[in-house]
């Protein structure tokens, strides 16, 4: 009985040593995670472009603005960052929170929800454009994902427009491609969720990848606007692009928190 009481000891000893390893393990990783996620932000600032470069763009006249596109240095260095990854699609940045992000589109949903713009495997995933969003048929409306994470990356701080006060201390979102640099107004905030296939009378707003007539792009804008937690005083009107971007939230099953922007003139 004393030996049967030994090896049971033994055994539970073994088992708490591995559990703690193993936790110790997943804290590292995740502190791991975090730093390389955080260190995302500063990516564009580490990025040098060659003076020539970035002055010949500079000094493009008005006769010629009008043929070729104009490169910010902004543009140049996501161009820079592109050549590691020709899936890094956008640049996206809101100023004085924790979204500033390269958004990554692959050709499928699931890849960059734990891959970042390395294609190096992390919790936090990256920031990603729908996979049907189509660059040479340009739609309305960008559809983007993140995931909202407790260290307060990615999509995190989504969910404080809630608040309208916080809204109107970040009303703008920064969107750079490499066609245009530019300040999206924030136009809603709301909650949803993904709905199950018998709900009837919802508003789908994960439907509207791409928006091709402008019935469709006047239902999106209604319903955003009707879905809003407060009025932000902009709407879109036909003709707008927009950006989407969607997180998870948990104030019901399924939840989702989003924000809708359009691009300034």
């Amino acid at each position: 009985m004393d030996k049967f009481k030994r090896i049971t000891k033994r055994i539970l000893y073994i088992e708490l040593i591995i559990l703690i390893f193993l936790s110790e393990l997943y804290i590292i990783r995740y502190f791991f995670d975090t730093y390389k996620t955080k260190k995302q932000s500063g990516l564009l600032n580490e990025i040098e472009i060659d003076e020539g470069v970035s002055k010949e763009n500079s000094e493009q006249t008005e006769e010629n603005i009008n043929e070729e596109i104009v490169k910010t240095e902004r543009m140049l260095k996501l161009e820079e960052l592109q050549k590691e990854n020709d899936e890094i699609v956008a640049w996206i940045e809101i100023e004085g929170t924790n979204i500033n992000y390269p958004v990554m589109q692959g050709s499928d949903n699931e890849f960059y929800m734990n891959h970042n713009y390395k294609k190096q495997s992390t919790s936090s995933g990256s920031i990603f454009l729908d996979k049907d969003y189509s660059w040479s048929n340009v739609s309305s409306n960008m559809l983007m994902y993140g995931h909202n994470m407790k260290n307060g990356t990615m999509f995190r701080d989504l969910l404080k427009y809630k608040n309208k006060s916080y809204y109107n201390s970040h009303p703008n979102i920064r969107f750079t491609t490499n066609t245009y640099d530019s300040t999206f107004e924030i136009i809603s905030a709301f909650q949803s969720k993904v709905y199950n296939k018998s709900d009837k009378d919802v508003f789908r707003y994960y439907f509207y990848t791409n928006i091709s007539t402008e019935e469709e792009f006047n239902e999106y804008a209604e319903n955003v606007k009707k879905a809003s937690l407060y009025d932000t005083g902009k709407a879109a009107s036909y003709g707008d692009m927009l950006i989407t971007l969607s997180t998870c939230a948990y104030h019901t099953k399924n939840g989702r928190f989003v924000v809708v922007a359009r691009k300034a003139e």
